[in-house]
């Protein structure tokens, strides 16, 4: 059971709809005919690879499970009603590091797409939850790790 809210793009949606699909179809397959080739085995009381292939199809089928519910409760941003006026879910912000003066550019995601080898943050992180509601030109401090980083938001535009 999802305890708390999963915030998604349109994008992040289908590529978690794309995944079940994948993994209901394909992956599922792919384990229940090492299932089948298992048992020709013999004896699967004593049989490792009809166990491991049995502990797959149970990791596989909690996988789906969970995706699924994620999927159900998920809210999915209108890309239409995003606004570039404040950071949001949804907008790509300019950060400019005010001590080293490093210019970053971050896609706002809700925390199940976040990925911040490829720039997107999630709300929820540190940086992302101190700019959520931000405007062009406001000066943020952020606590990390470290102590504090201080950014100006340069801009916003839609992801």
């Amino acid at each position: 059971m999802v305890d708390r809210e999963i915030i998604l793009t349109p994008e992040g949606f289908q590529r978690l709809k794309e995944e079940i699909e994948y993994l209901s179809s394909v992956k599922r397959d792919e384990v229940a005919e090492r299932i089948r080739a298992a048992r020709d085995f013999g004896d699967i009381s004593e049989n490792s690879e009809y166990d491991d292939a049995k502990n797959e199809q149970a990791m596989l089928e909690a996988r789906i499970y969970a995706l699924e519910e994620r999927l159900r409760s998920a809210i999915v941003i209108d890309s239409d009603s995003i606004t570039t006026d404040k950071v949001s879910v949804g907008t790509k912000v300019t950060l400019q590091d005010m001590k080293s003066g490093d210019i970053v550019q971050y896609s706002i995601v809700g925390s199940a797409e976040a990925d911040p080898v490829a720039h997107k943050l999630s709300n929820e992180s540190p940086v992302g939850n101190a700019i959520m509601g931000h405007k062009p030109g406001d000066k943020v401090t952020v606590s990390v790790p470290q102590g504090s980083k201080k950014f100006k938001i340069l801009a916003i535009e839609k992801a």
